[in-house]
Order: structure tokens, then sequence, then C-alpha cells
């Protein structure tokens, strides 16, 4: 069976096309994106402007005649933080069905969450023990935590990378040390305030992160670049991010996009990003990250496959 999954994050909408069938892993077949940066796309009251919404649509339309070229039996399309955050949601979903027949379905945050986490366990089995996932988006972090396929504890917060960088760094590409300060004050209390949730359970047998956010962390801390392939282990520890994140903060924005794993337009992310990610590794006491190469759309594509499999005329 080939899928097209549409994905409509708050930085990047992806179409994705696999192949896959119950019992085996997705193959990707092609891969489709365009920089949305819906997350930076919000006007004062926190809704998508136009600008935003005519770029998502013509993305959505170019998508479907991929997806169709490409030969997808079936397409499936979700959005997440930016889209679902939005005053006016239903207006922009109304808008893309309109004018391209694609029905964009919004995922809660604890749904975001809990397909990351059916993702990583996947990944790496049930050898890994009772997990804990971390996955920094550009708009939104999701917490995940359990023994099972589906977390025990599954939550988000609206801290993603974009959404933080366009609030604390809109004005400024250095902020001043009190608007860091300001803002690393607000990350760790919002994190800390749901934090008992997997911390009363005592510590995980695996801490995982996923995401663009903590793989361009990783590499510039070390890890092998993603040339080497998804087999490669890589591991992002709170040592090295210590280390790295004054430096990070002193590069201007041309520096930070030449760090090895960074993209030029999510330079601007790289440190608040990286506050979030330490403030994830100091409350919940963990001395290192290990990185899954798959993420929530894997998740939506297993997920997908374990329904359709278990559906009668399947």
């Amino acid at each position: 069976m080939r899928l097209g999954v549409l994905d409509i994050g708050s930085n990047t909408g992806h179409l994705l096309v696999v192949d896959a069938h119950g019992g085996a892993a997705p193959l990707p077949a092609f891969s489709y994106k365009e920089p949305l940066r819906l997350a930076e796309h919000l006007d004062e009251q926190g809704a998508v402007t136009r600008h935003g919404i005519d770029a998502l649509t013509a993305f959505v339309g170019e998508a479907v005649a991929v997806a169709e070229d490409k030969g997808c039996s079936e397409q499936y399309a979700f959005a997440t933080s930016a889209v679902r955050d939005a005053v006016n949601s239903d207006e922009v979903l109304d808008h893309v069905f309109e004018r391209t027949g694609v029905r964009i379905e919004v995922l809660p945050g604890e749904d975001e969450a809990a397909l990351t986490f059916l993702a990583v366990r996947r990944w790496f089995g049930w050898s890994a023990g009772r997990l804990v996932v971390f996955d920094i988006g550009g708009g939104s972090l999701e917490i995940a935590g359990g023994s099972d396929e589906s977390p025990d504890v599954a939550w988000s917060l609206p801290l993603g990378a974009a959404r933080l960088a366009g609030t604390y760094f809109a004005s400024s590409k250095h902020p001043s040390e009190d608007a860091l300060k300001k803002l690393r004050k607000q990350i760790r209390g919002d994190i800390a305030r749901d934090a008992g949730q997997l911390i009363r359970v005592g510590p995980p047998d695996k801490a995982v992160a996923t995401s663009k956010t903590f793989r361009s962390l990783a590499r510039i801390c070390g890890a092998a670049p993603s040339a080497e392939g998804p087999l490669v282990p890589r591991s992002l520890s709170l040592h090295d991010l210590r280390r790295w994140i004054p430096k990070l903060v002193a590069m201007p924005h041309d520096e930070l996009a030449g760090l090895p794993g960074v993209s030029a337009s999510r330079a601007h992310q790289i440190v608040p990003g990286a506050l979030v990610a330490e403030a994830c590794m100091d409350i919940f006491g963990l001395e290192e990250l290990e990185i899954c190469p798959w993420a929530m759309r894997e998740g939506v594509i297993l997920d997908r496959i374990d329904h359709l499999t278990f559906l009668p005329d399947a």
C-alpha cells in the first residue's frame, strides 16, 4: 500500500509518501516539503495571516498533485500546534478544503505526544523498557512516558522553538540578558508545573528525544551527520549542551546558520530550542537523551497502518 501523509507543522509543510503494510517498517518513497513557518505568520490576535493561509493552501494543492503522481492509494492530512492554536483555525481549514478538497485533521497536543511515543516505542522495541520521550516542534513541546505502546502520561506545552523565537527574538537577533532570563524562567516554570506526572514513577529505562531541533542540537554537539544513515546511534548530553548554549547565544545569525545540522531558515530557533532541551533534561534529571530518527509523522503512519490492517476487509 502506498500512503501519502501530509503533515502541516508549525515550521514546515511535509508530504511523505511511504510504502507500508502491517508488520513492516514504513519505507519512505518520496518527500516533498516547503518552509511554511505558520507559527511565525500569526497576527497580534493569534490568527493565521492571509499570507499564511495562502501559502498553506498553495502547498496543500501542490502536495495533492504530487501524491497523485506518485500513486498514493490513500492520503491523510493533519495539522499540529500552529493551526490548532490559531483563533481562526476553522476559517483556515475551511479555506483549504474549499480550494483543494483536502480536509485537514487537527491533532490535539496529547495525541501528538502519544503518536510520537508510539513511533519511538516501535523504533527501539520492548527492550527499551519504560520510555520518556521529548519532542520540540515549531509551536509546542510534547512530553510522554510509559511502558507500553500508548503512554501512561502525555501532554503538550506551548514551548515550540519557532513560537518562542517569534515572541522573544522578534525585535532583536540578540535579546538582552534580562530577556533570556525571563525566557528561561518561563520555560522551566511551564515544564515543572506537570513534571510530577513522570517523576513520581521513577527514572525511565531510556530517555529519548525526537524532532529537527533535537537532531540539530545533537549534531552541533558532535553527533554523526544524517548522511551516515538512521541506524547510527546519536545522543545529546546535558554537559555538552550546557557548554554550547553560551556560544549559541553569542553567535550572529550567519554563524548559527553555518553550524552543522542547522538550516538558515531555522537558525533563529536554535537558542530557544536549546533552552527548552536543557530545561527538559535538568528538570527530569537526565544526563543524556538518545535521538530517535522516527517522530510524530512516523507515529501517524504506524497508527494508520494498524487501523487498516485490522479492518475486516483489509
